[in-house]
């Protein structure tokens, strides 16, 4: 049988197989997506340059091309024009044939006018990286077949199947289909799992759609993002530069009255403020409220039981029958009702549109009194936690 110039073990095999295509992910996650897609981070020049020789040899993926596409996706999620919606192709297109969407998208010359701007266009990326992208790949075919033999005609199969399947099925299509949610942002991104390995920390989808332009996808103390490791690790080192983190909010327990420093606060943490608001006050309002119809009313019961993740969700994002199921559990209690209300209005100040940061205080200020006389005590704590927001002072 011949043999590749390294000669292993068949565990060693796997092992190779599984770093390669780790550094196609980490490249893609730094390099193509936080780097050059959303400029969350600065990369050295030669670490960059790496990123990008070594996406021509795995992907054939062209800069350019993957960064205005995944504009796009951003700046038109959901709609019809979004280049890979499951909502719009269905899961199991974007799942099984993401891939295909991306070089239909890719072909599309507005699409790359409009939001191809600032990617590589030097010598190389032009009569190289651009011209013959293909070729990366017949490389990188040479390169495994002389190292690991004919073993390495399945080590660079596994490489070419990894980002179509990974990145453009997985994130693609089940990060809009399937997971949990920390933020309701208006789309439907969610966090597959909160270890984000294997994909390089893209499994936090949804903390990523909330905070677009942020080089760090973990948001919960449990949740890990190894992209985020990567980074920081690079950053010791001079070979990083974080330039935007997902905002902090903090508790100034002397700031007692709504200020601009509040207006800064809650508008810029809004999603945080949302998820506070939901943990702190919609969900121990509706464990109150079942533990007081109890399950001798059944019926009543298993209506506000059923209601509570409805209650939480962006109201965009429920279909006619959900929003229907809401409104009938919302009218079967009037606590919930008047809870439901207050998130409503509160999401309705960050909504406004050309007004005035006096116009902004002013209605904080009137949502705080309204929220304190209903005299639902988890409504008057949050009221009184929000008048002391303000932002943590961002990190050196």
């Amino acid at each position: 049988m011949l043999e590749g110039l390294i000669t292993l073990p068949w565990w060693g095999y796997i092992i190779a197989a599984l770093v390669l295509t780790h550094i196609t992910i980490v490249a893609v996650t730094l390099y193509l997506h936080r780097h050059q897609a959303h400029r969350a981070l600065d990369l050295h020049p030669v670490v960059s340059h790496f990123f990008r020789f070594w996406l021509w040899l795995t992907t054939g993926m062209v800069t350019r091309e993957w960064a205005a596409i995944h504009r796009k996706h951003h700046a038109k999620v959901e709609t019809p024009e979004d280049p890979h919606s499951p909502r719009q192709y269905g899961i199991r297109k974007v799942m099984w044939q993401g891939a295909e969407l991306y070089r239909k998208e890719s072909e599309n010359g507005e699409t790359m006018e409009k939001y191809g701007h600032g990617t590589p266009d030097d010598w190389l990326e032009r009569h190289v990286y651009t011209r013959h992208s293909g070729k990366g790949i017949a490389l990188m075919f040479i390169i495994d077949l002389a190292l690991f033999g004919p073993l390495g005609i399945t080590i660079w199969a596994v490489q070419m199947a990894w980002i179509p399947i990974f990145a453009a099925g997985v994130i693609n299509g089940v990060g809009h289909y399937w997971g949990y949610r920390n933020y309701e942002v208006t789309d439907t991104s969610t966090n597959i799992v909160p270890w984000g390995i294997l994909i390089g920390g893209e499994e936090l989808h949804n903390n990523h759609h909330t905070f677009g332009s942020s080089a760090k996808f973990s948001s919960k103390w449990w949740e890990f993002d190894i992209g985020w490791l990567y980074i920081k690790l690079m950053q010791t080192v001079g070979l990083a530069r974080v330039k935007k983190i997902p905002p902090e909010l903090t508790c100034d327990s002397a700031k007692q009255h709504i200020d601009l420093d509040t207006v800064r606060a809650v508008i810029t943490g809004r999603f945080l403020v949302m998820s506070q608001f939901a943990r702190e006050v919609m969900r121990n309002v509706h464990r109150e409220e079942l533990k007081k119809i109890g399950r001798a009313d059944r019926e009543s019961w298993t209506l506000l039981k059923r209601a509570r993740r409805l209650m939480v969700r962006e109201a965009a994002q429920l279909d006619e029958p959900r929003h229907q199921l809401l409104l009938r559990a919302l009218e079967l209690n009037d606590r919930l009702k008047t809870v439901y209300a207050m998130k409503q209005k509160l999401v309705g100040i960050w909504n406004r549109r050309a007004t005035t940061q006096e116009h902004l205080i002013q209605a904080l200020q009137e949502w705080c009194r309204e929220a304190e006389a209903t005299g639902i005590e988890a409504l008057r704590n949050f009221s009184q936690k929000l008048r002391t927001y303000t932002l943590a002072p961002a990190p050196a």
